[in-house]
């Protein structure tokens, strides 16, 4: 099985699309995602649900790492493009889905073990959280990239704070299902 580490996998740099609108997790905050993660669950079979999946990568990395399902969901043309060369290169089973975050949420729900939000950082995400709890399978955990200075997303009843990690300009919440 092949891990992406460091912005590439077996030796393959990831794509990227070209300017401002996919800002993708850095290399340091990836690692230290699947580290936490790995403490916190076993990532073998899991359902891995990526929102707002610009490059694929988050999603990709949980499928390397043992995850049985990974769907991303992305709506931005380019950053699709990237995410379709992206599992081509790399011959990993991820559903990609050309649609909008709060769209998709509103379909009908199938559970996911843990839920990735890498949203951009000027979109309020507290709303998103509400809308993912049918999502999100029992003991489910849900990760949320915010900026560093920013406002601190705020968990709807039914989700409860576990952690957060700091890595430079953005900050990793964790939020579980009890």
């Amino acid at each position: 099985m092949t891990r992406i580490i460091a912005g590439s996998a077996g030796g393959r740099r990831l794509v990227t699309p070209a300017g401002s609108a996919t800002r993708p997790t850095s290399d340091r905050a990836r690692e230290g995602l699947f580290s936490s993660l790995q403490s916190l669950m076993d990532l073998e079979g899991a359902r891995v649900l990526d929102l707002y999946a610009g490059t694929g990568a988050l999603g990709l990395e949980a499928l390397s790492r043992g995850a049985a399902v990974a769907t991303l969901v992305e709506q931005d043309p380019r950053a699709l493009a990237a995410i379709r060369s992206n599992v081509d290169a790399l011959g990993l089973p991820a559903t990609i889905v050309d649609a909008d975050v709060t769209r998709f949420l509103r379909t009908e729900p199938s559970p996911y073990d843990v839920v990735v939000l890498d949203p951009p950082y000027e979109l309020e995400v507290d709303g998103v959280l509400g809308a993912l709890l049918p999502w999100l399978a029992e003991h489910g955990l849900v990760v949320v990239e915010r900026r560093t200075r920013g406002t601190a997303p705020v968990p709807p009843s039914g989700l409860r704070t576990d952690r957060s990690r700091r890595y430079g300009d953005a900050t990793l919440w964790y939020f579980s299902r009890p």
